[in-house]
């Protein structure tokens, strides 16, 4: 008697998928990969949210109130709506200082970034001994507390002894002794300059010099068999590559002296006659100096909005050339 049995099939013997791995269902070590980058940036986000978020709205909270000493010291809580922003909206005060302040932060920002972009290159075409010197100097002036900086320029500049007068006096400009630095508007505001663009260079050379090293030499060499002088190799080979670097610069810096509230304040406080305040000051002086701490509160947001307005008016021309050099 023959028995007949069906043969097992020749292919592949499919294995059941396990629980909780259907098909197109990701396995849980890629879920946990895909969800790393948001866990690594999590104690970014809440510690940006704990000490920069929460000021900030009790700060805007403190804007819609009468907050003097009065009401401090009695634990009186008076809202007044807009009238704080309706205040300093309508005095002549408040614009005044803001076009000195948008002055004050070009002409700083000019100057910082053609300065820095110069070093920035010089470093690049130096021997490496001289590279390293320079390097050391740049980090020393950068690593430098700005209020320790500060005051050696207060001392630098001082009307009686300081060194900048005598060294102007030992040239011929007798003049000068005894010069009042801080007595006018003009001089104040040019002290506070030299400052600010001695401290930020560093900054920027350093950030314009590792952004050459990143441009490949065989470039360099193409455009010199190509017949190309220096300035025909800068412009069509170095700075391409170095305008990234230049506009993610510039946007920082325009950050930075725009809110360079410790040099000006610490210089003069403002003076002389409160016209070198730029917002930050102002906003501190009406707030903590006048003990109007609502009005200061909405000069600080109002501050902070018109700082918004530039930063985004100077991206979107950014994006904007970027667009067109495509």
């Amino acid at each position: 008697m023959t028995v007949q049995t069906e043969r097992p099939p020749s292919g592949p013997t499919a294995v059941p998928p396990r629980t909780g791995e259907g098909p197109g269902k990701p396995p849980a070590a890629g879920r946990i990969g895909a969800l790393a980058p948001y866990l690594l940036m999590l104690p970014a986000v809440v510690a940006t949210l704990v000490f920069l978020g929460w000021p900030l709205i009790n700060n805007g909270i403190l804007s819609f109130q009468n907050l003097n000493m009065r009401q401090l010291i009695q634990h009186l809580t008076e809202w007044n709506g807009i009238d704080n922003y309706r205040d300093v909206l309508t005095g002549s005060d408040f614009w005044r200082v803001t076009g000195r302040s948008i002055v004050f932060m070009a002409v700083n920002v000019v100057l910082i970034m053609i300065l820095g972009t110069l070093v920035g290159l010089l470093l690049a075409r130096l021997g490496k001994r001289m590279r390293v010197a320079l390097l050391v100097g740049l980090v020393l002036a950068w690593a430098m507390p700005v209020v320790a900086s500060t005051t050696v320029y207060q001392w630098l500049f001082a009307q009686r002894f300081g060194v900048v007068n005598w060294v102007l006096v030992q040239l011929g400009f007798d003049g000068m002794a005894d010069y009042n630095w801080m007595g006018t508007q003009f001089s104040t505001f040019f002290v506070v300059t030299l400052l600010i663009v001695w401290q930020s260079i560093p900054f920027v050379a350093i950030n314009l010099y590792a952004a050459t090293t990143t441009i490949p030499k065989e470039l360099y060499e193409a455009a010199s068999l190509d017949g190309a002088n220096a300035w025909k190799s800068f412009t069509s080979v170095t700075m391409p590559f170095l305008r990234p670097f230049l506009y993610a610069t510039t946007f920082l810096e325009i950050i930075w002296v725009f809110k360079a509230f410790v040099q000006v304040y610490t210089i003069n406080q403002g003076g002389p006659d409160r016209l070198t305040e730029i917002l930050p000051v102002y906003a501190y002086i009406e707030g903590i100096g006048n003990q109007h701490y609502g009005m200061g509160s909405a000069i600080a947001m109002l501050t902070i909005v018109l700082m918004l307005i530039l930063t985004a008016y100077y991206l979107r021309i950014v994006l904007k050339q970027e667009e067109d050099g495509r």
